[in-house]
């Protein structure tokens, strides 16, 4: 990719710098030379991050498996903001990560710039991406149905590696929540009726090998999210009988790191746990306006030690497990996930 392709001729740009510019469609900013040649070679990877803090080791794998190459951070707003300084993941990919031979970021605006062909460069080129955290709704209002999506899925078609981290983590299963509503579903409305408009699930987005029969979540812990991904995972198997869809939760400060053969560990210094979530039998009751009966949920924990096989679903030496049920939108008390799966009140501040 050639730097001077980026010199912008909108007339609302505001320069930057000799390369990064603001425009009405995306802002670009980038750290390193994207002129000299690509990565030799790249490997598979997915990271899965929860967000709510950084793994340093889940960036260092992104940065190794795109082979030093160029990195290419995106994010979605919907408002003209930018900050170059945001999270500077640029800087970070280039030192701290890397080192890598460039780290650009495109901040999209709105759906007009996943048709813009310098957008598509970058993205073709890329022998790494990341996906921030922010709000997944734009990710899915900007980009589904363009030349970006296509290029997403081409990019892990093409065995290079691509993270994201709290709404760039909610895109990256074959199944998804998008929030398109802007209310972030709490488990407690979700329990007490699986209909709730809020509960919705995206299903023909992102399309990675390895998560084909995967939902995932981030800030699973803290936000106790557990009981909305067992009405998601409801809901799945209710419109497709016989399903074998898991739920993957991520923790804050945690990452869980799939490799081409399907196996799934969690990143040095993370400081959680990753959680797999798995329905042995479909619903009792799910009906519009009537809580969740469910009788067979299987919990497993994922620790440092552990290792999901995505294609047989099993994990080695789990951290624990448990098998719980929910009647009348009550869940069944037991130790290992009742301050994870719903919650009476959002802490204020909260994003």
């Amino acid at each position: 990719m050639l730097a001077g392709a980026w010199q912008s001729t909108a007339a609302d740009t505001v320069a930057q710098g000799p390369h990064d510019f603001r425009d009405r469609n995306f802002d670009y900013f980038v750290t390193g030379n994207p002129a000299v040649p690509r990565a030799g070679k790249t490997q598979f990877l997915l990271a899965l991050m929860g967000g709510g803090g950084r793994v340093d080791a889940a960036f260092r794998a992104i940065a190794t498996h795109a082979g030093g190459g160029h990195i290419l951070i995106l994010r979605a707003v919907d408002d003209d903001s930018f900050d170059p300084e945001d999270g500077n993941y640029g800087r970070s990919f280039a030192t701290t990560w890397g080192p890598v031979s460039s780290a650009e970021t495109i901040t999209f605006h709105n759906r007009q710039a996943s048709y813009d062909p310098r957008v598509l460069s970058a993205l073709r080129q890329a022998d790494g991406i990341f996906i921030a955290g922010g709000d997944q709704a734009n990710y899915v209002r900007y980009w589904k149905g363009t030349p970006v999506q296509q290029a997403l899925n081409a990019h892990v078609r093409a065995d290079r590696p691509i993270g994201g981290s709290s709404a760039g983590l909610a895109i990256l299963g074959h199944y998804g929540y998008p929030c398109l509503d802007g209310i972030s579903l709490e488990s407690k409305v979700a329990l007490a009726d699986p209909f709730n408009a809020s509960v919705m699930v995206e299903e023909d987005f992102m399309h990675f090998r390895g998560l084909e029969q995967v939902i995932t979540d981030s800030h699973f812990s803290a936000r106790s999210r557990l009981g909305r991904t067992i009405v998601f995972l409801a809901r799945i198997n209710q419109s497709k009988p016989g399903s074998s869809v898991i739920g993957l939760g991520i923790d804050e400060k945690t990452a869980l790191l799939i490799d081409g053969a399907g196996r799934a560990q969690l990143a040095a210094g993370s400081a959680g746990s990753a959680w797999l979530v798995r329905l042995a039998q479909p619903a009792l009751t799910l009906a519009r306006g009537q809580p969740l009966t469910l009788e067979g949920i299987q919990v497993v924990r994922l620790g440092p030690e552990s290792v999901l096989e995505l294609k047989s679903q099993a994990v080695r030496q789990p951290m624990a497990r448990t098998e719980i049920s929910v009647e009348r939108g009550v869940p069944s008390p037991d130790e290992l996930t009742h301050a994870m799966i719903l919650r009476d009140k959002v802490p204020p501040g909260e994003d």
